[in-house]
């Protein structure tokens, strides 16, 4: 496509496709009482608005339309989530003012073009709009597309929305993008005595889809810890919990998967929970190995978490040989 020069006041035909990032709560907000602000915002502005599906807690809101229209919906965003910042003020005492945020998921590969060469053009779209751009230096989970956030008065995001249509008209995405598709919130899942269990709340409900032989055999010596149980040696004193070991049995055919690829995955494992996780060497006849998890009762309860999360994603492979790559 030829790179077109956008008039200022972005009165340009051209049909683009603008995607943002939103929590549940935003997302609530533009759709309104019964879908009555996003029927405004579409009618309003002749942008087709659209706002992806499912019970997650990020959606994606997609703004298409010929950019003068797309320009009328981000100000009708801006302006309502402004809204939504004042009337949460009055209700609160805090005295500054946050600013308004929207995030734009934009293909990575357009991503150099907003940055400019030496961080040029995103200085450049700060000082002449007054906003604050970000662009995430990673990419987003399982997609070739990054998080820009722009922060700032409804009339500078505007006018940052404005600059950073012209550049994604004039440097249009390299290569096939694959687009983020925010995951469903998805329940922990606590294995106790060979029975898988969904936290709800405060309570911890059976597992509806029923274990696997998978989960079963790895899990039957794991009584999840709750945490806190052990007092401290002064009571009184408010000493961190002493140190306390907990042990598991796995088969070995499964100790691969918890070690991962030159023992990444036990290492990150390590990491996350804080504890000291140890593996018995295997045992010549014996078709298990030890797993000896020490340190407080918050570390140990973290570690088997993560252990059971683990198992969880192999079991999902298993089900679905599709999803499985040769390790």
């Amino acid at each position: 496509m030829e790179p077109t020069k956008v008039p200022s006041e972005g009165g340009l035909n051209v049909t683009l496709t603008i995607r943002l990032l939103m929590h549940g709560k935003e997302v609530g907000s533009i759709i309104g009482k019964k879908g009555e602000t996003v029927k405004k915002m579409r009618e309003e502005s002749g942008a087709r608005i659209n706002i992806s599906e499912g019970n997650c807690p990020e959606r994606i809101v997609t703004i298409t339309g010929p950019t003068d229209t797309i320009f009328k919906a981000f100000a009708m965003i801006a302006y309502k989530f402004e809204e939504d910042i004042n009337s949460s003020m009055s209700n609160s005492p805090a005295t500054s003012k946050p600013p308004v945020t929207l995030r734009l998921v934009v293909p990575a590969s357009q991503c150099g073009s907003l940055i400019g060469k030496g961080g040029s053009k995103i200085k450049e779209m700060r000082e002449s709009t007054g906003a604050q751009v970000q662009v995430a230096g990673d990419m987003l989970p399982n997609s070739t597309e990054r998080a820009v956030t722009i922060s700032g008065t409804p009339e500078a995001i505007i006018q940052c929305v404005k600059q950073i249509c012209v550049v994604m008209l004039e440097s249009p995405p390299k290569g096939a993008t694959i687009p983020y598709r925010p995951k469903p919130a998805s329940t922990p899942v606590i294995f106790s005595g060979g029975q898988a269990y969904t936290i709800q709340g405060q309570y911890a409900i059976p597992h509806p889809d029923q274990l696997t032989k998978l989960h079963q055999l790895a899990m039957q010596q794991t009584p999840f810890t709750p945490l806190g149980q052990t007092t401290p040696a002064f009571p009184g004193l408010d000493a961190s919990p002493p140190a306390s070991t907990h042990e598991l049995t796995i088969p070995n055919d499964l100790i691969g998967c918890i070690i991962g690829r030159q023992g990444t995955k036990i290492n990150e494992i390590r990491q996350m929970s804080g504890a000291q996780i140890k593996i018995a060497n295997a045992i010549e006849g014996s078709s298990e190995r030890q797993i000896t998890i020490t340190g407080t009762p918050a570390n140990i309860s973290l570690a088997q978490y993560l252990i059971n999360a683990r198992f969880r994603d192999v079991a999902a492979m298993w089900n679905d040989p599709s999803s499985m790559t040769t390790s």
